[in-house]
């Protein structure tokens, strides 16, 4: 005993090394047993929601997939093959989804139009890209490339806006409305704080107006009260009167949520920027209004996320959106009561589109952060 005691090193009071913690109380078991197995009860239960959880993953599997129907020409022959979900309402009026009733030998246009999107939006998207300077005029230009594209004139064959549907017609009006809503609510956020009482006052008239108004009623308006105002026989087209209202609808959403950002800068931002002598334009574009937006880009991320949904409001006033498209589908008795397959296959789009808006926020977020709580 006397040998076993003096072989062990000798550690004066409080400086013995700490022990490794009990096995199975660490990792993922230790998580396990904390958060699941903690009692009786939380042991059945998690029994319980496992078991549901798999038997409801099988079964939407099921439907989803192993039972699924591709190649069919009517819901009767679907239910012929199986008893899954009937994908050929959707593989048989795929290009109706995507371009609406745009012209079969044109389809090329939107097609290009949507590859040099990615092209435009990559400088505007990420800072660290070569000639970020040079490819910032092509993202500036790309709308007016992208409308000629898609609508003709200047030696391409003019589409009428009336045959635009599905997807394309999202995109248009929805991209369009973000891209446009931005700097439009900016100025209006810089304007409701301005100094001149004329400029603040019709700034806070159209915000407030617009925010106390629902879309559906200002896309009514767009569409038949708006011509009324116009001289008489002037043509309005209807795709661009929508396209008016929805940037001027998101534009009074992304001021306010700007000038969030403005009233959280410092004073002492202002304060410095006057001791140095400059201006109110260069204190706004080189100091506050940068700071502004990075604070409201989770804000203006959620803006864009709601506007892009709110564009299936155009079906109302019988625009053909997605769900007008299969609204259209449904009608047909072919495909009469495939409604589940139809809006599930319109919410994954919606679904693709506004989580990778919202993964690219988080990753500007980080991107952007200059304290050292960020990860």
């Amino acid at each position: 005993m006397n040998d076993m005691m003096s072989s062990s090193p000798a550690y004066s009071p409080g400086q013995h090394p700490n022990l490794p913690p009990p096995a199975g109380s660490v990792g993922v078991l230790g998580w396990l047993r904390q958060n699941l197995f903690s009692s009786l009860f939380n042991t059945v239960l998690t029994i319980v929601c496992a078991y549901a959880t798999v038997e409801f993953i099988i079964a939407v599997i099921d439907w989803f997939w192993l039972d699924a129907v591709v190649n069919a020409n009517s819901r009767v022959d679907c239910r012929k093959v199986g008893e899954g979900a009937c994908w050929a309402v959707i593989s048989v009026r795929v290009e109706q989804f995507t371009y609406g009733f745009y012209p079969a030998d044109e389809r090329w246009r939107p097609n290009l139009a949507f590859v040099l999107l990615f092209a435009a939006l990559l400088p505007v998207l990420y800072d660290r890209i070569p000639h970020r300077r040079r490819f910032m005029s092509f993202s500036v230009a790309y709308p007016f490339i992208a409308g000629w594209l898609i609508y003709g004139g200047f030696g391409l064959k003019i589409v009428d806006t009336q045959v635009y549907g599905g997807f394309l017609l999202t995109l248009i009006v929805g991209l369009t409305g973000i891209f446009a809503s931005l700097p439009i609510g900016i100025l209006l956020a810089l304007g409701r704080q301005s100094r001149l009482f004329a400029i603040r006052i019709i700034c806070i008239c159209f915000i407030e107006f617009m925010r106390g108004v629902p879309l559906i009623a200002l896309l009514f308006v767009a569409s038949t009260m708006l011509n009324y105002f116009m001289p008489p026989g002037t043509s309005f087209n209807l795709l661009v009167r929508v396209l008016i209202m929805v940037t001027l609808f998101a534009a009074a959403y992304v001021a306010e949520v700007v000038r969030g950002g403005l009233q959280a800068i410092p004073r002492g931002q202002y304060e410095a920027a006057d001791a140095l002598g400059l201006s109110y334009w260069k204190t706004t574009w080189q100091i506050t209004l940068p700071q502004a937006l990075k604070v409201s880009i989770p804000g203006l991320v959620n803006c864009f996320i709601s506007l892009y949904k709110d564009t299936t409001l155009v079906v109302i006033i019988g625009l053909l959106d997605p769900l007008g498209i299969g609204r259209a589908v449904l009608a047909d008795a072919k495909w009469n009561g495939l409604s589940n397959e139809t809006y599930l296959f319109c919410a994954l789009f919606f679904f693709i589109s506004c989580f990778a808006m919202s993964r690219y926020s988080l990753w500007l977020e980080k991107r952007l952060a200059t304290d050292h709580t960020a990860e």
